[in-house]
């Protein structure tokens, strides 16, 4: 498959191999994309290199999405290696683990700024600081969660954060859009990742929805991935501004039949 032959893409924020940015790697790699990745910070350095490494990538940057002026750096050196590039995949959030928990009334003021700053505001500013490189009918991809739309235990400041992303998705897809570029999201059902780990009961939460769900089964980082494929290709050439469900049909349901009984 040759979806993406002659494509390469920027993928920021792949932690290890259970992330969801490690799927959309590897299925933009398998569909003939050549492959960048940016990593959060040095402990994570370790795992990174050794999957970059599976696909043949060569280039592998740190970046503290919260720097200015290592989203500079990042793509200065981006543009030493690529030139131009075509897909820019957004893969980033963060919250303290003390306000994934409990009530959201308790979040802090520090907390919800930090939250708002690496999960939402990040796209903007790597978007921004992109677009010089980017090529014309470029996409630019990001990851949300149904905490965003809904109210979801213990995900609190995170929803907020996610509901923000969603919203800027829908902005930057109307300034862009003149200019050929897409700008997309989307929306997956919990999957067991580094970062899913800091929210309250999550192992809970996954279990439930496991159960409940249409399709009765767990979401994985290939589904995400196969979805950002498409997403990314021309087969979505008339699609932006959209949040897009990989969660089993999870989003349709008003009430399960594990809630009713």
């Amino acid at each position: 498959m040759d979806l993406l032959k002659g494509k390469k893409a920027l993928i920021v924020g792949i932690a290890n191999d259970h992330s969801i940015a490690w799927g959309i790697a590897q299925a933009l790699k398998q569909a003939g994309a050549e492959l960048a990745f940016s990593y959060a910070g040095e402990s994570l350095e370790r795992r990174v290199r050794p999957l970059a490494e599976q696909l043949g990538v060569s280039f592998v940057q740190q970046c503290d999405v919260s720097d200015d002026a290592q989203i500079a750096t990042l793509f200065e050196k981006l543009g030493a290696e690529f030139g131009s590039f075509d897909i820019l995949v957004h893969s980033v959030a963060y919250a303290k683990r003390e306000d994934l928990s409990g009530r959201f009334i308790d979040s802090s003021r520090d907390g919800w700024r930090l939250a708002m700053d690496i999960s939402a505001f990040s796209l903007v500013a790597l978007t921004k600081a992109a677009l010089p490189l980017l090529n014309p009918n470029a996409n630019i991809l990001t990851l949300s969660y149904y905490g965003a739309e809904k109210v979801v235990a213990n995900y609190n400041v995170m929803g907020v954060a996610k509901a923000a992303l969603e919203a800027s998705v829908r902005y930057l897809a109307a300034d862009l859009g003149p200019d050929g570029l897409r700008v997309n999201a989307i929306s997956a059902g919990p999957i067991r990742t580094l970062s899913a780990s800091g929210i309250g009961n999550f192992r809970r939460l996954h279990k439930a929805f496991t159960n409940a769900n249409p399709m009765r089964r767990a979401i994985t980082i290939e589904d995400v991935g196969n979805t950002a494929l498409w997403l990314c290709s021309d087969l979505a050439s008339g699609v932006t501004g959209e949040v897009v469900y990989v969660d089993g049909g999870f989003n349709v349901l008003g009430m399960s039949e594990e809630s009713q009984a």
